[in-house]
């Protein structure tokens, strides 16, 4: 018996769609396999009665048989079998190490054809995911004759002919009114342990730019987590919401990364400058050099049928962040939380579905008089913008309606003007959003297929939404002005509906938000707007 997996099928099939049907009588493989055979047997033989030679028509009636009674029986019986071997085949650059450590366990653990069909699939979707093969083929043959009830795997991969790809192309961000051309290049187990080396670099009109290169290598039998690093040099202008630009020279390294668990370190020198020094206190404040030392541990759940357009299952993530790891004066010191739940309810008619969400989080700096000293800057909270609250899972950030970094504490900025005497004097004008230390974000939304067939089979749907939120100051004793009837009077409200259209690049969304509550520096606007969440 042979069977073939070439592609990742879900692994949540049950083993054994009919338990009450008690285990077959023979008791491994081979007697499985001897009464499949005496079945094909016993049809070839009525058809030599009627028929010499068998025609190609009855050899294809046999087949069938054969295939209709194998599926038969898998589908209602448990069939006792062990792997013996794992044989790879076709990695004339990997190393069997590195295939191995993903699917040996995996297969090894299976005890009947049903569990071992399953894990062939698993290990398949595993194989395809470390990008350095164009296809995986996973065989299931009988054991040695010589060890009744085993079975061998075989796993044929073909390496990627072409080890180097490239991608580029143009970004909108129109919450921020930004564009940006981004590019990278990857290339492709150079050394043959699935190594991926990487280089990005990204120019953004009027926000953000970012040079970064990078390696990954998974786990193999001397290295028992996936090994990740990265260096980056970034530039993000802040001007028109905060008035400062954020410069970052740093590296990131993954540390573990172990089922739903990561922990990575990161090490970077940043620089806050104003050059327009218009810049509020609060800002001025942050400026200059710090040294960020921080180890960030993740936990994550994630069991939608989907990411963009979830219809049932619920996901869950938490991210720890520790700052401050370093014996230096620079050292940022900070404890930062986030927390992001999420929930869809189908609800059976037009593919129609409920999606709930929650998230939030708090920063705290921590040291020596840690409670007068305020959080610093970059890491505090802002909410607003126009990503979709549905697809993005990272923590509290979007509230539609409002603009980006549009809403939360404010402070008045300064601006320079001249007197009679040609002396320079100080006039405020504008303000600064400058964030928050405790952040709550809540959304819900309703999703359904539009009437027409068209629409429909182009994947294009409607929805309406609420969202809220509130951006609070904790630090330097502000919590002890912290009252429930306060934390209830911050939050602000919008709602809306909209078109959402799904693209191979993007998912687009054409919305009308109202703005049911907003406070008085915030820059929330009723009316329609567009927001872009990419795949």
């Amino acid at each position: 018996m042979a069977v073939s997996s070439e592609s990742a099928p879900h692994p949540g099939q049950p083993e054994n769609p009919n338990p009450r049907d008690p285990t077959p009588e023979p008791d491994d493989l081979d007697d499985f396999e001897a009464e499949i055979e005496e079945e094909d047997n016993d049809e070839s033989d009525e058809g030599d009665e009627e028929t010499q030679p068998i025609t190609p028509e009855a050899q294809m009636r046999t087949d069938r048989v054969s295939m209709e009674s194998l599926f038969k029986r898998l589908s209602t019986e448990r069939v006792p079998v062990r792997v013996h071997d794992v044989l790879i085949k076709g990695n004339t650059k990997t190393k069997d190490s590195i295939i191995e450590a993903e699917i040996e366990e995996l297969l090894k653990n299976a005890t009947t054809v049903q569990q071992l069909l399953q894990a062939a699939g698993v290990a398949n979707a595993r194989l395809q995911r470390l990008d350095i093969f164009d296809s995986v083929n996973i065989t299931l043959d009988a054991g040695p004759p010589e060890l009744p009830g085993t079975a061998n795997v075989v796993v044929e991969v073909s390496e990627a002919k072409n080890p180097l790809t490239g991608d580029v192309g143009i970004f909108s961000k129109p919450e921020a009114r930004s564009w940006s051309l981004e590019g990278s290049l990857k290339l492709k187990n150079l050394f043959g342990y699935g190594d991926l080396w990487d280089g990005s670099v990204a120019y953004g009109w009027g926000q953000a730019s970012e040079v970064s290169a990078g390696v990954s290598v998974p786990k193999f039998k001397a290295l028992a987590t996936p090994l990740t690093a990265r260096i980056s040099l970034l530039s993000q202008d802040w001007l028109k919401f905060s008035s400062y630009k954020e410069q970052a020279l740093g590296m990131s390294l993954g540390l573990l990364s172990i089922g739903n668990h990561d922990v990575s370190y990161n090490l970077s020198w940043r620089t806050l400058i104003d050059p327009s020094q218009m810049a509020s206190h609060s800002v001025r404040r942050h400026l200059g050099h710090g040294l960020l030392s921080a180890l960030k541990y993740t936990f994550k759940i994630d069991q939608r049928n989907s990411p963009l357009r979830p219809t049932r299952g619920y996901a869950f993530l938490s991210t720890t962040h520790i700052g401050g790891l370093v014996p230096d004066n620079r050292s940022l010191r900070f404890i930062r939380q986030e927390f992001d739940l999420r929930y869809a309810v189908p609800l059976g008619f037009y593919h129609a579905a409920l999606n709930f969400g929650i998230s939030g989080g708090f920063i705290f700096p921590w040291g020596r008089g840690f409670l007068n000293t305020p959080s610093y800057l970059p890491e505090r909270f802002f909410l607003g913008g126009n990503a979709s609250p549905v697809c993005t899972l990272g923590g509290p950030t979007s509230i539609l309606g409002f603009k980006a970094r549009g809403l939360g504490p404010a402070e008045p900025r300064r601006q320079e003007r001249r007197n009679s005497n040609n002396e320079s004097s100080y006039a405020f004008t504008g303000v600064d959003f400058i964030g928050g230390d405790l952040a709550v974000t809540a959304f819900a939304d309703l999703s359904l297929d539009l009437p027409l067939r068209v629409l429909r089979e182009a994947g294009i749907h409607g929805h309406a939404f609420a969202c809220t939120g509130s951006l609070t100051k904790l630090t330097e004793n502000a919590y002890r002005e912290l009252s429930v009837q306060k934390l209830r009077e911050s939050f602000r409200c919008s709602a809306g509906f909209g078109i959402i259209v799904p693209t191979k690049l993007f998912r687009m969304e054409v919305n009308y938000c109202y703005i049911l509550k907003q406070h008085e520096h915030d820059q929330g606007k009723t009316g329609v707007q567009f927001s872009f969440s990419s795949l």
